[in-house]
């Protein structure tokens, strides 16, 4: 039996996987789901998540074997942690590796050994997610995938505490003069978009931040009067206080608890909390620090998360892309920091994780406008490196060239001021990538004031997705589906700033109300397909026979307007242009099968600016003369200054 090759990279992968402080650890439900699942989807009856150690393999997950471990030299897994993609053996058997394996010729019987990779942020593989049969088999390509989406989800719980142990690493080191530190503390305290509480043995309040005070609907004031256990929902209060008590002993270093708060207004708040304790010299508690997350969304994506798994067990195949959403909505843990110094520097650890992992990029300048700061989601909003960031002007990094000049103004007069439109206000602006590519960000700024020093610290989220979003509904409100024109709403708006225009040029507005003659019996004989091409032509066409300045909608059916501005005082242009239309409109129009012809009587309203006319009134009395055009025989055009 030959025995796997060692990674070349064998050393650093043990001394990662040791300090992930996964082996030997108690079982977790986040890896207990995800091994559940795999035996479920794949119809196996084992599967595990197996971390490869020096000279054995242990099983953190395990569903329907026995055993917490196996020597290496017998482990599938030690083989799959050296490929870049899925070991599958389909009958253990005939293949040389594993024929004489005495997992495979004794108990539990392998016969099938499909397995994926679990690596760390560096690529190291620290396990596999498996699944095994007693009998042989063939994985299908979509049985292969739902194997990969499920070691994806491990992957990211993996990286994540990878991220959270270096943060807590690199959060211990830290030095910050202790005033720059506390004012830091504050500002990021009351900015950040999760709740921040230090709460007293007792259950009060010490401190809270504005986060925490929205997620409940107190104000500060109103909850230094209560306990954390007055606001929490009776049936979860044994919950949180055991945890506390086992905490308080010892027992436990930190938890985290999914429970529920009593909002305000009397409503329930799903949350996730996160609480580890700030102890003194003599090991006994001085205050708890709580990081808290409103999961009310998260919680009703799991009730749809249950219904979805009973259709699972009826088309596996169909559901790897849900699999991968629910894992998304899987509440994500802090780990507790240890305890610094003094309470100053506890704090500056505890929002230096926040500030780390949070959803929003973070940015924090000197008053030069030189970058100090740069968080991780900062570097993905905008391609730029940490060590990039550092030390260049915020301007030549994410803002684009028009906006230099007004940014350092606004900072030059906010030092010599105190005054600037951007501190302390919530904005959408315009920035740049590294690639170039252009973004909008909601931004958050708070500016420092450190005596003879002012230090300015943002949040920035972007918002492209969303503002396209909103472009695109009032593109499609304010236009009609099937020719591309404006439609009536636009025609409604665009009015009176034409008459405004017309009023400061001293021009006259002008409205053609047009309405196809034969289209009728062309939508009747042909069909509403052609009746749809031959609209989408006559639009094409009024488009093309009017002035940039002026503006074509179709109202509805087969009636259309337009708007024409910066005219004369006289009807003889709009006549011109009205019976241009006319022709262009009569011209053939082929449609499959045959070519057809209609025709289109217009009527005329001019507004001079003499007498106050509304929207309505105007397109009224042009209406009124295309009526009258139509009785005088049709393809005509009428006006008050040319009746029919």
């Amino acid at each position: 039996m030959p025995a796997a090759p060692l990674p070349p990279d064998e050393l650093d992968r043990l001394s990662l996987l040791d300090a992930l402080h996964l082996l030997d650890t108690p079982p977790e439900p986040v890896f207990d789901r995800v091994t559940r699942l795999a035996s479920r989807l794949l119809d196996v009856p084992m599967a595990m998540f197996s971390l490869v150690d020096a000279d054995r393999q242990w099983f953190k997950s395990r569903v329907g074997i026995e055993l917490a471990e196996t020597a290496r030299e017998y482990a599938f897994c030690a083989h799959a942690i050296g490929m870049s993609a899925p070991l599958v053996v389909h009958d253990a058997r005939e293949d040389r590796r594993f024929s004489d394996n005495p997992l495979v010729n004794g108990p539990p019987q392998i016969r099938f050994y499909a397995g994926v990779p679990i690596r760390t942020t560096a690529g190291l593989a620290i396990g596999t997610l498996c699944a095994l049969d007693t009998k042989p088999r063939i994985l299908s390509a979509e049985e292969v995938q739902v194997l990969n989406d499920l070691a994806a989800i491990l992957t990211k719980e993996v990286q994540y505490r990878e991220r959270m142990a270096l943060a807590r690493d690199e959060l211990a080191r830290s030095s910050e003069v202790l005033g720059a530190s506390e004012a830091r503390f504050r500002t990021i305290f009351d900015i950040a978009s999760a709740g921040i509480a230090l709460v007293a043995p007792d259950g009060g309040w010490i401190s809270v931040n504005k986060a925490l005070c929205d997620i409940v609907g107190y104000s500060e004031e109103e909850l230094w009067r209560l306990t954390f256990q007055q606001i929490t929902h009776p049936d979860d209060v044994a919950a949180d206080l055991g945890l506390l008590e086992a905490m308080v002993r010892g027992e436990i270093d930190q938890y985290q608890l999914e429970k529920r708060y009593i909002h305000k207004d009397g409503g329930t708040v799903w949350i996730n909390l996160n609480v580890s304790p700030k102890r003194n010299a003599q090991g006994a508690v001085e205050y708890f620090v709580s990081v808290i997350k409103d999961i009310g969304a998260e919680k009703a994506a799991q009730a749809d998360l249950a219904a979805l798994n009973a259709e699972l067990e009826r088309r596996v195949a169909l559901r790897t892309a849900e699999l991968v959403e629910a894992n998304r909505r899987l509440t994500e843990t802090m780990e507790r920091q240890r305890a610094a110094e003094t309470a100053l520097r506890a704090r500056e650890a505890e929002i230096r994780s926040v500030v780390e992992n949070a959803n929003d990029a973070y940015i924090s300048l000197d008053e030069a406008g030189t970058v100090t700061d740069w968080n991780r989601q900062a570097e993905e909003t905008f391609g730029w490196t940490r060590s990039e960031a550092l030390g260049r002007k915020l301007e030549e990094l994410i803002i684009p060239d028009e906006y230099r000049q007004r940014h350092r103004q606004g900072m030059d007069s906010f030092l010599s001021t105190g005054i600037a439109s951007a501190v302390d206000q919530r904005l959408e602006l315009p920035a740049l990538r590294r690639d170039g590519s252009a973004l909008t960000v909601e931004v958050r700024i708070r500016a420092l004031d450190f005596g003879d020093r002012t230090m300015f610290s943002a949040f920035l989220h972007d918002i492209s997705a969303r503002k396209q979003e909103q472009a695109r509904r009032e593109y499609e409100s304010r236009h009609d589906p099937l020719t591309g024109l404006l439609n009536r709403r636009a025609l409604l708006e665009s009015i009176p700033m034409a008459q405004a225009r017309a009023r400061r040029s001293g021009k006259t507005v002008g409205m053609l109300f047009i309405d196809l003659d034969g289209f009728k019996a062309v939508n009747d004989s042909q069909g509403h397909e052609a009746g749809d091409i031959l609209l989408g032509v006559i639009g094409e066409r009024l488009r093309s026979g009017v002035r940039k300045t002026d503006s074509v909608y179709r109202l509805a059916g087969d009636e259309f307007t337009v708007l024409l501005e910066d005219m004369a005082d006289t009807f003889d242009d709009a006549h011109t242009v009205a019976e241009k239309l006319i022709n262009s409109i009569a011209e053939p129009v082929e449609l499959p099968g045959r070519a057809v012809r209609v025709r289109a009587s217009i009527g005329i309203a001019l507004d001079t600016g003499k007498h106050e006319r509304g929207p309505d009134e105007l397109l009224k009395e042009a209406d009124h003369f295309m009526y009258q055009a139509k009785k005088a025989g049709r393809g005509r055009v009428c006006s008050v200054r040319r009746p029919c």
